[in-house]
């Protein structure tokens, strides 16, 4: 994804505006919770500028999608950590039902 920088006579790595620019550009993509293919997608789309914007939405759109069927997921745990709290009487790990409900079946 980074194209590989030039090296000194001490075989050290030369790194450029360039490099630094794709970094970003990559950390914010995965910082958004882009997946790698799809950060190599945005950056070939990135580098043609004559690309129509379509194929970046699809992707966003995408990638939204993904971040709602995230939440429900998590909207569904919630609601079911909710119960089990609500069914905690407060009084000793013994009696305790949420232990109870996470215990395996004997």
């Amino acid at each position: 994804m980074i194209p590989p920088p030039a090296r000194s006579a001490g075989n050290y790595r030369l790194y450029e505006a360039v490099h630094l620019h794709r970094l970003s550009f990559i950390r914010r993509s995965r910082d958004l919770g882009f997946a790698l293919a799809q950060v190599r997608a945005l950056l070939a789309l990135a580098d043609d500028t004559e690309a129509p914007c379509a194929e970046v939405d699809a992707i966003i759109a995408a990638n939204i999608v993904e971040i709602d069927r995230k939440l429900a997921d998590l909207a569904k745990l919630r609601a079911e950590l909710v119960r089990k709290l609500d069914c905690c009487s407060g009084t000793t790990i013994g009696d305790c039902r949420i232990i109870e409900a996470l215990a395996p079946e004997k």
